[in-house]
């Protein structure tokens, strides 16, 4: 029924906004953080916990080891957008969906035909040196031995992610809070809604229908038109 319900809401709302977490890319095979099998509990060879190796600090005074974790586990070269990142793109060609808000910094959405995608954390496609501020690709970035540097001033080159002790992109934020304010619709998705900026984000929805789809529950769950506790990628490809 939930699923008959949402079909019928998305075929006739065209003022449709997504948010999503982790759970959009766990289906192309890009661990999360914080579940069970996630990057936070797994073991690794490193000194340092996770959440230290990926902070504004980590970042100035160990470089190297920035480098080595971040290649190592935050970058998926290989992998394809799965059935949600193709549904949404679908719902995007029809005039349904206004736009996509992700925390995922795997550039996943625009692979898989999103035109308006809004990266809170955002994208290991973007890098710049941060000496002159010239632009890499990620492929850059994977050639380079070690600490990849600038081809023109030597300076140190940072991806354009989010790290701890970091702000987000203040006009990404102002334009992500004004697309949930505007929307008739919200579809939350594969985010269990524990973390800044998603329990943030969420109060300014005024519109009609909040639908929350996770395979876990989220402290949501209670205020959501509908809540569906399935893979994301198998309730929306089922719905298009």
């Amino acid at each position: 029924m939930c699923i008959e319900n949402l079909k019928s809401i998305i075929q006739t709302s065209n003022n449709i906004v997504f948010f999503g977490g982790a759970g959009v890319s766990t289906e192309s095979g890009i661990p999360d953080f914080r579940s069970s099998t996630g990057l936070y509990k797994t073991k690794n060879n490193f000194h340092y916990p996770p959440e230290t190796m990926l902070s504004h600090s980590f970042f100035i005074k160990n470089t190297e080891d920035f480098y080595e974790f971040y290649k190592t586990n935050m970058i998926y070269k290989s992998v394809k957008p799965n059935a949600a990142h193709l549904a949404l793109a679908a719902m995007e060609k029809l005039g349904k969906l206004k736009a996509v808000i992700t925390q995922n910094i795997d550039g996943l959405h625009q692979a898989g035909g999103s035109k308006e995608v809004l990266e809170l954390h955002g994208s290991v496609h973007r890098n710049h040196c941060t000496e002159c501020n010239k632009f890499f690709n990620l492929q850059y970035i994977l050639n380079s031995s070690v600490i990849p540097k600038c081809n023109i001033c030597q300076g140190v080159i940072k991806p354009d992610v989010v790290l701890y002790e970091e702000n987000l992109n203040m006009d990404i934020l102002s334009k992500a809070i004004s697309y949930i304010q505007n929307s008739e619709v919200l579809i939350i998705g594969g985010t269990s809604l524990n973390v800044y900026p998603a329990t943030s984000l969420i109060k300014y929805f005024n519109g009609n229908k909040l639908i929350l789809i996770n395979k876990s529950s989220t402290p949501f769950d209670s205020k959501a038109d509908i809540v569906i506790h399935e893979n994301i990628g198998k309730v929306l490809s089922n719905i298009l």
